[in-house]
């Protein structure tokens, strides 16, 4: 079966740093894959490449076996590969409803005419359902600036999902969210995820909500996947533990560590940018 995507020997290089090397991925229809790795190690990365904001110095991405390298992030969400980001992407001066509407419009058209009523009886229709859908229906009036930081991530979430994607890749859908709230956050994304039948890719340093939700993992560490498989395998792997979820006590892996940081802080800029 063709995986829904693939990196071929995908690579990233700024300067003399290495921040992404060869990295050989394939994720099946209906995966849900977790990203580990301390900060630096290069999955804001890899992120960025897959969904055009970054361009990769080498190699190969390929979603249903069509290749998407090279495509501007919006006709790769019309591909049907679409993200969120760790800061949600959403306009705080307007309303929730406002911000799902235009959310809406601009996915019904390549070049969707904003000189036309944004606030159909259709899409306002459709807003309130996704507003139910993701548990966010009180804050439907409210500006986002007043509303909660987790009900922000399931609403930019939400938006992202609004063009009907066949995967979705999430990234630190839980930052900043408190930990009594994580749960319940990652529940109504993984409720509306198995519903709409989609594949995740999702960048999380939190462990616990890996091992609840992920069916595999991938490891990085300084720019390379260093352990792919199931979350208790991985989770156990000697290198695993060294370099992700514990202590080096090497200089030089802490070292080549902190200069990747330095790469991966310089990616995530860059994307940022462009977004």
């Amino acid at each position: 079966m063709t995986p829904i995507l693939e990196t071929r020997k995908l690579n990233k290089s700024f300067g003399a740093v290495t921040a992404a090397k060869d990295l050989n991925v394939k994720i099946g229809k209906g995966e849900i894959v977790g990203v580990i790795g301390a900060n630096g190690a290069g999955k804001t990365t890899f992120i960025n490449m897959v969904t055009g904001y970054l361009p990769p110095t080498s190699g190969e991405i390929l979603m249903d076996g069509r290749p998407i390298l090279g495509l501007a992030p919006r006709a790769i969400t019309r591909s049907g590969l679409a993200r969120s980001f760790q800061v949600a992407q959403l306009f705080p001066e307007l309303t929730v409803l406002d911000n799902l509407v235009i959310a809406l419009a601009a996915a019904e058209s390549p070049h969707p005419s904003f000189l036309k009523p944004l606030h159909t009886k259709a899409r306002v229709a459709k807003a309130e359902e996704i507003l139910g859908e993701f548990k966010v229906g009180a804050y439907r009036d409210a500006r986002v600036t007043a509303v909660p930081q987790g009900s922000r991530k399931l609403i930019d979430i939400a938006m992202a999902m609004i063009g009907n994607p066949k995967m979705l890749l999430l990234d630190e859908p839980t930052s900043g969210v408190s930990v009594d709230e994580k749960g319940d956050l990652m529940d109504t994304v993984m409720a509306a995820v198995h519903h709409h039948g989609l594949t995740v890719l999702f960048v999380e340093h939190d462990m616990d909500v890996v091992r609840r939700y992920v069916s595999r993992i991938l490891a990085f560490y300084s720019g390379e996947i260093i352990a792919d498989g199931p979350p208790d395998a991985v989770l156990a792997d000697a290198r695993v533990r060294e370099l992700v979820t514990g202590h080096s006590d090497h200089k030089g892996a802490e070292q080549k560590g902190a200069d990747h940081k330095s790469a991966e802080h310089a990616a995530a800029q860059q994307g940022s940018s462009v977004a």
